[in-house]
Protein backbone atom coordinates (compact mmCIF):
# COMPACT_ATOMS: atom_id res chain seq x y z
CA UNK A 1 0.00 0.00 0.00
CA UNK A 2 2.74 2.46 0.87
CA UNK A 3 4.65 1.82 -2.27
CA UNK A 4 1.04 2.81 -4.07
CA UNK A 5 0.57 6.02 -2.24
CA UNK A 6 4.50 6.61 -2.96
CA UNK A 7 4.13 5.77 -6.58
CA UNK A 8 0.91 8.15 -6.89
CA UNK A 9 1.81 11.41 -4.42
CA UNK A 10 5.92 11.22 -4.05
CA UNK A 11 6.92 11.57 -0.42
CA UNK A 12 9.65 14.63 -2.40
CA UNK A 13 5.96 16.71 -2.73
CA UNK A 14 5.81 16.96 1.01
CA UNK A 15 2.97 15.97 3.52
CA UNK A 16 1.71 19.32 3.22
CA UNK A 17 1.00 18.91 -0.45
CA UNK A 18 -1.25 15.32 0.39
CA UNK A 19 -3.02 17.81 3.10
CA UNK A 20 -4.19 19.62 -0.18
CA UNK A 21 -4.85 17.19 -2.54
CA UNK A 22 -6.90 15.03 -0.06
CA UNK A 23 -9.25 18.50 0.30
CA UNK A 24 -9.27 18.98 -3.32
CA UNK A 25 -10.21 15.59 -4.23
CA UNK A 26 -12.80 15.47 -1.50
CA UNK A 27 -14.21 18.91 -2.16
CA UNK A 28 -14.50 17.89 -6.25
CA UNK A 29 -16.85 14.97 -5.35
CA UNK A 30 -19.19 17.29 -3.53
CA UNK A 31 -18.62 19.19 -6.67
CA UNK A 32 -19.32 16.48 -9.29
CA UNK A 33 -22.58 15.88 -6.95
CA UNK A 34 -24.02 18.89 -7.48
CA UNK A 35 -22.83 19.05 -11.39
CA UNK A 36 -26.22 16.13 -11.48
CA UNK A 37 -28.59 17.74 -8.36
CA UNK A 38 -28.08 21.46 -9.65
CA UNK A 39 -29.77 21.35 -12.63
CA UNK A 40 -32.51 18.48 -11.34
CA UNK A 41 -33.29 20.88 -8.66
CA UNK A 42 -34.18 23.68 -11.27
CA UNK A 43 -35.66 21.68 -13.54
CA UNK A 44 -37.81 20.30 -10.61
CA UNK A 45 -38.81 23.71 -10.42
CA UNK A 46 -39.70 24.98 -13.70
CA UNK A 47 -39.59 24.18 -17.34
CA UNK A 48 -38.91 27.84 -18.64
CA UNK A 49 -35.42 27.25 -20.34
CA UNK A 50 -34.95 31.24 -19.47
CA UNK A 51 -34.26 30.04 -16.07
CA UNK A 52 -32.87 27.08 -16.57
CA UNK A 53 -30.27 28.80 -18.76
CA UNK A 54 -30.19 31.63 -16.14
CA UNK A 55 -29.31 29.08 -13.49
CA UNK A 56 -26.25 27.87 -14.87
CA UNK A 57 -25.09 31.52 -15.59
CA UNK A 58 -25.19 32.47 -12.13
CA UNK A 59 -22.29 29.90 -11.39
CA UNK A 60 -20.50 31.40 -13.84
CA UNK A 61 -21.23 34.93 -13.85
CA UNK A 62 -19.61 36.05 -10.49
CA UNK A 63 -15.82 35.25 -12.08
CA UNK A 64 -16.50 37.46 -14.32
CA UNK A 65 -17.71 39.97 -11.27
CA UNK A 66 -15.23 39.26 -8.76
CA UNK A 67 -12.41 37.07 -10.55
CA UNK A 68 -10.01 39.84 -10.12
CA UNK A 69 -11.16 40.88 -6.73
CA UNK A 70 -10.89 37.28 -5.23
CA UNK A 71 -7.66 36.76 -6.94
CA UNK A 72 -6.21 40.59 -5.26
CA UNK A 73 -7.41 39.15 -1.57
CA UNK A 74 -5.39 35.76 -2.17
CA UNK A 75 -2.21 38.23 -2.58
CA UNK A 76 -3.12 39.80 0.37
CA UNK A 77 -4.29 37.33 3.18
CA UNK A 78 -3.82 34.51 4.82
CA UNK A 79 -4.44 31.68 2.14
CA UNK A 80 -5.71 29.09 3.99
CA UNK A 81 -7.99 30.74 5.57
CA UNK A 82 -9.68 32.52 2.77
CA UNK A 83 -10.05 28.88 0.99
CA UNK A 84 -11.85 27.97 4.69
CA UNK A 85 -13.34 31.03 4.93
CA UNK A 86 -15.15 30.82 1.29
CA UNK A 87 -15.66 26.52 1.58
CA UNK A 88 -17.42 27.73 4.94
CA UNK A 89 -19.97 29.71 2.98
CA UNK A 90 -20.53 27.49 0.42
CA UNK A 91 -21.21 25.04 3.24
CA UNK A 92 -23.85 27.35 4.94
CA UNK A 93 -25.55 28.07 1.49
CA UNK A 94 -26.22 24.49 0.85
CA UNK A 95 -27.12 23.74 4.46
CA UNK A 96 -29.34 26.36 3.97
CA UNK A 97 -30.57 25.08 0.91
CA UNK A 98 -30.54 21.73 2.20
CA UNK A 99 -33.23 22.82 4.81
CA UNK A 100 -35.77 24.68 2.85
CA UNK A 101 -36.09 21.78 -0.16
CA UNK A 102 -36.35 19.38 3.25
CA UNK A 103 -39.62 22.17 4.44
CA UNK A 104 -41.53 22.21 1.49
CA UNK A 105 -40.75 25.87 0.81
CA UNK A 106 -38.19 25.62 -2.51
CA UNK A 107 -39.09 27.77 -5.36
CA UNK A 108 -37.11 28.79 -8.44
CA UNK A 109 -35.77 32.25 -7.08
CA UNK A 110 -34.49 30.93 -3.75
CA UNK A 111 -32.57 28.43 -6.30
CA UNK A 112 -31.31 31.39 -8.07
CA UNK A 113 -30.66 33.14 -5.01
CA UNK A 114 -28.40 30.13 -3.66
CA UNK A 115 -26.71 29.67 -6.74
CA UNK A 116 -25.59 33.21 -6.98
CA UNK A 117 -24.04 32.83 -3.39
CA UNK A 118 -22.68 29.89 -4.34
CA UNK A 119 -20.88 31.14 -7.59
CA UNK A 120 -19.51 33.82 -5.77
CA UNK A 121 -17.82 31.78 -3.25
CA UNK A 122 -16.64 29.44 -5.54
CA UNK A 123 -14.70 32.20 -6.92
CA UNK A 124 -12.70 33.10 -4.15
CA UNK A 125 -12.17 29.15 -3.71
CA UNK A 126 -10.86 28.64 -7.14
CA UNK A 127 -9.34 31.77 -7.23
CA UNK A 128 -7.08 30.94 -4.16
CA UNK A 129 -6.54 27.04 -4.46
CA UNK A 130 -4.30 26.95 -7.44
CA UNK A 131 -1.91 30.02 -5.75
CA UNK A 132 -1.04 27.18 -2.71
CA UNK A 133 0.84 24.34 -5.07
CA UNK A 134 3.37 26.42 -5.86
CA UNK A 135 4.07 27.28 -2.17
CA UNK A 136 4.50 23.89 -1.03
CA UNK A 137 5.75 22.20 -3.93
CA UNK A 138 9.38 22.75 -5.68
CA UNK A 139 9.21 24.09 -9.11
CA UNK A 140 10.33 21.07 -10.71
CA UNK A 141 7.86 19.24 -9.37
CA UNK A 142 4.79 21.79 -10.30
CA UNK A 143 3.60 19.29 -13.35
CA UNK A 144 3.46 16.12 -11.44
CA UNK A 145 1.90 17.98 -8.53
CA UNK A 146 -0.89 19.55 -11.14
CA UNK A 147 -1.79 15.94 -12.51
CA UNK A 148 -2.69 14.33 -8.78
CA UNK A 149 -4.93 17.73 -8.87
CA UNK A 150 -5.99 17.52 -12.01
CA UNK A 151 -6.97 13.36 -11.73
CA UNK A 152 -8.99 14.32 -8.46
CA UNK A 153 -11.32 16.69 -10.19
CA UNK A 154 -11.53 14.03 -13.19
CA UNK A 155 -12.80 11.39 -10.81
CA UNK A 156 -14.74 13.46 -8.74
CA UNK A 157 -16.28 16.05 -10.57
CA UNK A 158 -17.12 14.34 -14.21
CA UNK A 159 -17.07 10.31 -13.37
CA UNK A 160 -18.10 9.28 -9.78
CA UNK A 161 -19.63 12.59 -8.21
CA UNK A 162 -22.31 13.06 -11.12
CA UNK A 163 -23.60 9.49 -10.93
CA UNK A 164 -24.03 9.33 -7.06
CA UNK A 165 -25.61 13.28 -7.10
CA UNK A 166 -28.22 11.99 -9.61
CA UNK A 167 -29.13 8.60 -7.31
CA UNK A 168 -29.20 10.99 -4.44
CA UNK A 169 -31.22 13.21 -5.98
CA UNK A 170 -33.72 10.54 -6.72
CA UNK A 171 -33.69 8.70 -3.06
CA UNK A 172 -34.35 12.44 -1.90
CA UNK A 173 -34.06 15.72 -3.29
CA UNK A 174 -31.84 17.05 -0.73
CA UNK A 175 -29.50 14.24 0.23
CA UNK A 176 -27.08 15.49 -2.13
CA UNK A 177 -27.12 19.01 -1.26
CA UNK A 178 -26.77 17.32 2.46
CA UNK A 179 -23.89 15.23 1.31
CA UNK A 180 -21.84 18.06 -0.63
CA UNK A 181 -21.73 19.95 2.75
CA UNK A 182 -19.78 16.80 4.64
CA UNK A 183 -17.60 16.52 1.47
CA UNK A 184 -16.87 20.78 1.87
CA UNK A 185 -16.64 20.54 5.68
CA UNK A 186 -13.96 17.91 5.21
CA UNK A 187 -12.15 19.92 2.95
CA UNK A 188 -12.16 22.40 5.41
CA UNK A 189 -10.43 20.46 8.06
CA UNK A 190 -7.72 18.80 5.74
CA UNK A 191 -6.90 21.99 4.09
CA UNK A 192 -6.33 23.13 7.84
CA UNK A 193 -3.36 20.76 8.43
CA UNK A 194 -1.87 22.26 5.64
CA UNK A 195 1.67 23.42 7.35
CA UNK A 196 2.14 26.93 5.43
CA UNK A 197 3.32 30.10 7.24
CA UNK A 198 0.44 31.82 8.88
CA UNK A 199 -0.72 35.78 7.58
CA UNK A 200 -0.44 37.30 3.90
CA UNK A 201 2.10 35.96 1.72
CA UNK A 202 2.70 39.86 1.16
CA UNK A 203 4.91 41.78 3.82
CA UNK A 204 3.44 44.79 2.43
CA UNK A 205 -0.36 45.64 2.19
CA UNK A 206 -1.27 48.53 2.42
CA UNK A 207 -1.99 49.44 -0.64
CA UNK A 208 -5.52 49.90 -2.42
CA UNK A 209 -7.22 46.53 -3.83
CA UNK A 210 -7.56 48.20 -7.04
CA UNK A 211 -3.58 49.15 -7.16
CA UNK A 212 -2.89 45.61 -6.41
CA UNK A 213 -5.33 44.34 -9.56
CA UNK A 214 -3.92 46.73 -11.80
CA UNK A 215 -0.25 45.75 -10.62
CA UNK A 216 -1.62 42.20 -12.08
CA UNK A 217 -2.69 42.92 -14.84
CA UNK A 218 0.44 45.08 -15.14
CA UNK A 219 2.50 42.76 -14.47
CA UNK A 220 1.25 39.90 -17.13
CA UNK A 221 1.40 42.35 -20.03
CA UNK A 222 4.54 42.79 -19.35
CA UNK A 223 5.84 39.65 -19.54
CA UNK A 224 5.61 38.48 -23.13
CA UNK A 225 5.90 34.65 -22.54
CA UNK A 226 2.86 34.77 -19.83
CA UNK A 227 0.77 37.60 -21.91
CA UNK A 228 0.90 35.18 -25.34
CA UNK A 229 0.02 32.10 -23.24
CA UNK A 230 -2.99 34.18 -22.13
CA UNK A 231 -3.79 34.82 -25.00
CA UNK A 232 -3.53 30.74 -26.69
CA UNK A 233 -6.56 30.30 -23.15
CA UNK A 234 -8.83 33.09 -25.03
CA UNK A 235 -8.67 31.79 -28.09
CA UNK A 236 -8.56 28.22 -27.68
CA UNK A 237 -11.43 28.91 -25.41
CA UNK A 238 -13.35 30.69 -27.66
CA UNK A 239 -12.70 28.15 -30.20
CA UNK A 240 -13.34 25.19 -27.87
CA UNK A 241 -16.67 25.81 -26.83
CA UNK A 242 -18.60 27.16 -29.88
CA UNK A 243 -18.89 23.50 -30.90
CA UNK A 244 -19.36 22.31 -27.15
CA UNK A 245 -22.80 24.77 -26.31
CA UNK A 246 -24.16 22.63 -29.65
CA UNK A 247 -22.53 19.58 -28.74
CA UNK A 248 -26.29 17.49 -27.75
CA UNK A 249 -27.86 19.02 -31.09
CA UNK A 250 -24.94 17.71 -32.85
CA UNK A 251 -24.69 14.17 -30.91
CA UNK A 252 -28.59 13.49 -31.43
CA UNK A 253 -29.09 14.69 -34.70
CA UNK A 254 -25.83 14.87 -36.57
CA UNK A 255 -23.73 11.40 -35.30
CA UNK A 256 -27.22 9.37 -34.11
CA UNK A 257 -26.19 9.34 -30.56
CA UNK A 258 -29.50 9.01 -28.32
CA UNK A 259 -30.46 10.51 -25.13
CA UNK A 260 -29.04 7.74 -23.29
CA UNK A 261 -25.54 7.62 -25.57
CA UNK A 262 -24.63 11.07 -25.01
CA UNK A 263 -24.17 11.03 -21.38
CA UNK A 264 -21.35 8.41 -22.70
CA UNK A 265 -19.33 11.18 -24.40
CA UNK A 266 -18.43 13.06 -21.07
CA UNK A 267 -17.61 9.54 -19.82
CA UNK A 268 -14.84 8.84 -22.63
CA UNK A 269 -13.50 12.17 -22.24
CA UNK A 270 -13.49 11.69 -18.65
CA UNK A 271 -11.69 8.45 -19.18
CA UNK A 272 -9.25 10.13 -21.86
CA UNK A 273 -8.57 12.58 -19.04
CA UNK A 274 -7.39 10.07 -16.35
CA UNK A 275 -4.77 8.94 -18.81
CA UNK A 276 -3.80 11.86 -19.61
CA UNK A 277 -2.96 13.15 -16.39
CA UNK A 278 -1.50 10.12 -14.82
CA UNK A 279 0.80 9.79 -17.97
CA UNK A 280 1.67 13.00 -17.66
CA UNK A 281 4.63 12.18 -15.40
CA UNK A 282 6.45 9.89 -18.01
CA UNK A 283 5.59 12.76 -20.81
CA UNK A 284 7.37 15.74 -19.00
CA UNK A 285 10.34 13.76 -18.46
CA UNK A 286 10.47 12.16 -22.08
CA UNK A 287 9.59 14.81 -24.32
CA UNK A 288 10.56 18.59 -24.39
CA UNK A 289 8.08 20.94 -22.68
CA UNK A 290 7.93 23.19 -26.42
CA UNK A 291 7.62 19.96 -28.23
CA UNK A 292 4.75 18.67 -25.60
CA UNK A 293 2.74 21.70 -25.90
CA UNK A 294 2.70 21.96 -29.74
CA UNK A 295 1.63 18.55 -29.48
CA UNK A 296 -1.23 19.01 -27.42
CA UNK A 297 -2.33 22.41 -29.66
CA UNK A 298 -2.06 20.61 -32.43
CA UNK A 299 -4.22 17.72 -31.41
CA UNK A 300 -6.53 20.13 -30.51
CA UNK A 301 -6.73 21.55 -34.06
CA UNK A 302 -6.97 17.91 -35.91
CA UNK A 303 -9.73 16.87 -33.23
CA UNK A 304 -12.33 19.50 -34.23
CA UNK A 305 -11.07 18.78 -37.99
CA UNK A 306 -12.24 14.99 -37.11
CA UNK A 307 -15.47 15.81 -35.49
CA UNK A 308 -16.68 18.35 -38.42
CA UNK A 309 -15.85 15.08 -40.11
CA UNK A 310 -18.02 12.60 -37.80
CA UNK A 311 -21.26 11.01 -38.72
CA UNK A 312 -20.93 7.59 -36.35
CA UNK A 313 -20.74 7.18 -32.75
CA UNK A 314 -17.94 4.52 -33.29
CA UNK A 315 -15.93 7.59 -34.18
CA UNK A 316 -17.44 9.86 -31.89
CA UNK A 317 -16.42 8.18 -28.77
CA UNK A 318 -12.85 6.98 -29.38
CA UNK A 319 -12.44 11.23 -30.31
CA UNK A 320 -13.87 12.15 -27.13
CA UNK A 321 -11.38 9.77 -24.94
CA UNK A 322 -8.49 11.36 -27.24
CA UNK A 323 -10.27 14.79 -26.49
CA UNK A 324 -9.98 14.42 -22.76
CA UNK A 325 -6.13 12.80 -22.86
CA UNK A 326 -4.82 15.38 -24.92
CA UNK A 327 -7.09 18.25 -23.20
CA UNK A 328 -6.10 17.11 -19.17
CA UNK A 329 -2.14 17.23 -20.19
CA UNK A 330 -2.73 20.78 -21.50
CA UNK A 331 -4.61 22.12 -18.42
CA UNK A 332 -1.80 20.28 -16.33
CA UNK A 333 1.12 21.80 -18.88
CA UNK A 334 -0.49 25.43 -19.16
CA UNK A 335 -0.64 25.82 -15.42
CA UNK A 336 2.62 24.50 -14.07
CA UNK A 337 4.29 26.48 -16.88
CA UNK A 338 2.64 29.73 -15.55
CA UNK A 339 2.85 28.86 -11.78
CA UNK A 340 6.77 28.46 -12.73
CA UNK A 341 6.84 31.91 -14.09
CA UNK A 342 4.50 33.85 -11.79
CA UNK A 343 6.31 35.37 -8.46
CA UNK A 344 4.39 34.02 -5.40
CA UNK A 345 3.26 37.15 -4.71
CA UNK A 346 1.37 37.63 -7.75
CA UNK A 347 -0.36 34.38 -8.25
CA UNK A 348 -3.52 34.91 -7.16
CA UNK A 349 -3.80 38.11 -8.95
CA UNK A 350 -2.55 36.82 -12.59
CA UNK A 351 -4.28 33.47 -12.13
CA UNK A 352 -7.53 35.48 -11.42
CA UNK A 353 -6.93 36.94 -14.97
CA UNK A 354 -6.50 33.80 -16.63
CA UNK A 355 -9.87 32.60 -15.43
CA UNK A 356 -11.42 35.29 -16.39
CA UNK A 357 -9.46 34.19 -20.23
CA UNK A 358 -10.73 31.06 -19.86
CA UNK A 359 -14.37 31.92 -18.57
CA UNK A 360 -14.84 34.78 -21.29
CA UNK A 361 -13.19 33.01 -23.79
CA UNK A 362 -16.01 30.06 -22.67
CA UNK A 363 -18.80 32.85 -22.75
CA UNK A 364 -18.15 34.51 -26.61
CA UNK A 365 -17.54 30.92 -27.89
CA UNK A 366 -20.93 29.55 -26.63
CA UNK A 367 -22.73 32.67 -28.23
CA UNK A 368 -20.43 32.33 -31.56
CA UNK A 369 -21.51 28.50 -31.34
CA UNK A 370 -25.36 29.07 -31.16
CA UNK A 371 -25.39 31.24 -33.77
CA UNK A 372 -22.89 29.78 -36.33
CA UNK A 373 -25.11 26.81 -35.89
CA UNK A 374 -28.63 28.43 -36.28
CA UNK A 375 -27.13 30.20 -39.72
CA UNK A 376 -24.92 27.35 -41.11
CA UNK A 377 -25.72 23.90 -39.49
CA UNK A 378 -24.29 21.96 -36.69
CA UNK A 379 -21.11 20.98 -37.78
CA UNK A 380 -19.78 24.82 -38.50
CA UNK A 381 -18.75 25.12 -35.27
CA UNK A 382 -16.98 22.57 -35.91
CA UNK A 383 -15.37 24.04 -39.01
CA UNK A 384 -15.15 27.40 -37.22
CA UNK A 385 -13.26 25.87 -34.27
CA UNK A 386 -10.90 24.23 -36.83
CA UNK A 387 -9.94 27.30 -38.62
CA UNK A 388 -9.50 29.50 -35.84
CA UNK A 389 -7.43 27.41 -33.62
CA UNK A 390 -5.33 26.47 -36.64
CA UNK A 391 -4.34 29.87 -37.71
CA UNK A 392 -3.50 30.80 -33.87
CA UNK A 393 -1.08 27.57 -33.48
CA UNK A 394 0.88 28.76 -36.79
CA UNK A 395 0.64 32.01 -35.39
CA UNK A 396 2.29 31.66 -31.80
CA UNK A 397 4.18 28.45 -33.37
CA UNK A 398 7.59 29.48 -32.75
CA UNK A 399 6.64 31.44 -29.62
CA UNK A 400 5.89 28.33 -27.70
CA UNK A 401 9.63 27.61 -26.78
CA UNK A 402 9.50 30.91 -24.93
CA UNK A 403 6.37 30.23 -23.11
CA UNK A 404 7.42 26.88 -21.71
CA UNK A 405 10.36 27.84 -19.96
CA UNK A 406 8.68 31.45 -18.97
CA UNK A 407 10.54 30.74 -16.09
CA UNK A 408 14.20 30.51 -17.35
CA UNK A 409 15.31 33.82 -15.90
CA UNK A 410 14.10 33.39 -12.82
CA UNK A 411 16.71 30.46 -12.60
CA UNK A 412 15.52 26.89 -11.60
CA UNK A 413 15.07 27.45 -7.92
CA UNK A 414 11.98 26.67 -5.73
CA UNK A 415 9.71 28.82 -3.94
CA UNK A 416 7.56 25.88 -1.56
CA UNK A 417 8.16 26.15 1.63
CA UNK A 418 8.22 23.80 4.37
CA UNK A 419 5.28 21.89 5.30
CA UNK A 420 4.31 20.20 8.18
Amino acid sequence: MSRIVETVFPARLGRGFRWLVGSSWVTNLGDGMMIAAGPLLVASQTRNPVLVSGAMLALTLPWLMFGLFAGALADRLDRRRVIMTANAVRGLVLAGLSVVIVTGHVNIAIVLVGMVALGTAETFVDATSGTLTPMLVDKRDLGIANSRLMAGMITGNQLVGPAIGALLFAAGMALPFMVTVVCIALGIVLVSRIGTPPGAVREDVDTHIRKDIAEGVRWLMGNPPVRTLAFIIVVFNVTWAAPWAVLVLWALERVGIGEAGFGLLTTASALGGLVGTFAYGWLEKKVPLASLMRAVLLAEVLFHLAMALTTTPWTAYPLMFFFGAYAFVWGTLSMAVRQRAVPRELQGRVGSVYMICVQGGVLVGSLLGGVIAHYWGLTAPWWFAFVGAGVTLALVWRSLGHIAHADADAGAGTDAVPAS
